[in-house]
């Protein structure tokens, strides 16, 4: 119950002005691009006739923390029944891909999603299992922004995942695509500090 009431209280703040960092500050862009999008398309290499061993796009939630407190890292919430997990089985490596067109701030400011004013991020990496108290991050931080999740039927085994991020592909801005470590991701500060 107490996740129901976090994701009614989010809700209500949903509509509340988020202002994009600066463009020439890439990691906090990326940061904020990560924590703003409730859900990625992650594409995998696939195993399934007749397309495998060819890129296969799909989407997925995620989450890297509760609304306000962005850890950076993508959490998942997955079940081995899934088509892609299937993939990452046999090839744990992916890229992910979420964009502020997926919220309301690319339609309000007149970007077309394909627009490099309209901030997006590609994700480069492996999905990893979690367990223990990451697990219990994951299931925080997802839970939280996706409630429906809690009532997913137990007999699909589902686990949590994280995204273990290796570069970062910034689009926000035009002169062409910017990378970020994942050590300048991390240490960067997705929004502005209140002094």
């Amino acid at each position: 119950e107490g996740f129901r009431y976090v994701a009614f209280i989010l809700k209500l703040h949903a509509g509340s002005p988020r202002v994009i960092p600066p463009h020439d500050q890439v990691a906090r862009v990326a940061r904020f691009v990560a924590h703003q999008c409730d859900w990625a398309s992650m594409a995998t290499i696939s195993t399934h006739k007749p397309v495998a061993g060819q890129p296969f796009s799909n989407a997925f939630s995620v989450s890297d923390g509760t609304e306000g407190s962005g850890s950076g890292v993508p959490y998942m919430y997955l079940t081995r029944m899934e088509i892609s997990v299937q993939d990452l089985e046999v090839n744990s490596q992916a890229s992910l891909s979420m964009s502020l067109a997926q919220t309301d701030y690319c339609r309000q400011q007149g970007y077309d999603p394909q627009s490099p004013l309209c901030a997006h991020i590609i994700l480069s990496g492996s999905v990893v299992e979690v367990n223990g108290t990451e697990a219990d991050f994951a299931k925080r931080a997802l839970f939280s922004r996706h409630p429906e999740m809690i009532d997913w039927p137990s007999d699909h085994n589902w686990f949590f995942a994280k995204f273990n991020i290796t570069q970062v592909w910034v689009l926000d801005y035009f002169g062409g695509v910017k990378t970020v470590t994942p050590e300048e991701y991390f240490q960067a500060e997705p929004h502005r500090k209140h002094h």
